[in-house]
């Protein structure tokens, strides 16, 4: 008599059906996928790609207006206050318009988390605590995947144009798409090896003026770069695939 319990068959695709559907609802969120719809990449599709002007403006802004409101106060409390006002001003425009209450929260509870943190600890620097967090675990799932022998880059490129996996049997294209994925998690390591020290030495104005350096401004064009990038192998390897006649 066999003893413990082994997933079936029907058990095991359903759990690779659903892996499948929500990288599928991922990758059509995703920046490249706004930039692989667009007709022309221009400084509006650009925009559009991250989240356009109130998604670029709610990336920046909390901080920003947390590291100027205690700079310029030197108290802890009215800088979270200024930085949730903002975040509490975002969410309503976006349940104005009707937007899924996820999205419209989802910004607001990454800003209490900051202001609690620093709060709790009274260090206005743990404010930027959750961002060292997030860095980090987009790092570790990058470096993983590229282990793994499934660069993220090239299971989204494939979701997003229906390749599918059919890049993994092409060891050019797999060392291509594992090469893009080593330059984002590049991106990300190079933030948390420029502002983890700022962190421990208490220079909050430095910290809070490089993470909005490395924000949207190394963000952008990075993802540029992999859009144009990944455009143009896929025109080459297009091109050189031998034609077949009817």
């Amino acid at each position: 008599m066999n003893s413990g319990s082994s997933e079936s068959p029907d058990d095991t695709s359903s759990t690779r059906d659903a892996l499948s559907s929500e990288i599928d609802r991922a990758a059509g969120r995703s920046s490249l996928s706004a930039l692989g719809s667009a007709e022309s990449l221009d400084a509006k599709t650009l925009v559009a790609a991250m989240g356009g002007v109130r998604g670029i403006l709610e990336a920046i802004l909390p901080g920003l207006v947390f590291l100027v409101a205690y700079t310029v106060s030197r108290e802890l409390i009215p800088a979270i206050v200024a930085a949730g006002a903002i975040g509490i001003i975002f969410t309503i425009v976006r349940l104005l318009q009707r937007q899924t209450l996820l999205q419209a929260i989802t910004g607001l509870v990454a800003i209490a988390i900051s202001a609690a943190l620093a709060a709790i600890t009274g260090k206005a620097e743990d404010f930027y605590v959750p961002g060292f967090w997030t860095n980090g675990i987009y790092l570790v799932a990058l470096a993983s995947s590229v282990f793994a022998r499934w660069p993220l880059i090239g299971v989204l490129v494939g979701t997003l144009t229906g390749d599918g996996h059919g890049w993994r049997h092409d060891n050019g294209l797999r060392r291509f798409y594992a090469g893009l994925t080593w330059v984002w998690a590049a991106m990300f390591a190079l933030r948390l090896a420029v502002e983890l020290p700022l962190y421990f030495s208490d220079s909050l104005v430095a910290l809070g003026t490089v993470k909005l350096v490395l924000g949207v401004p190394l963000y952008a064009p990075l993802l540029v770069v992999t859009w144009l990038s990944v455009t143009s192998v896929r025109k080459k390897r297009a091109a050189d695939e031998p034609k077949t006649e009817n």
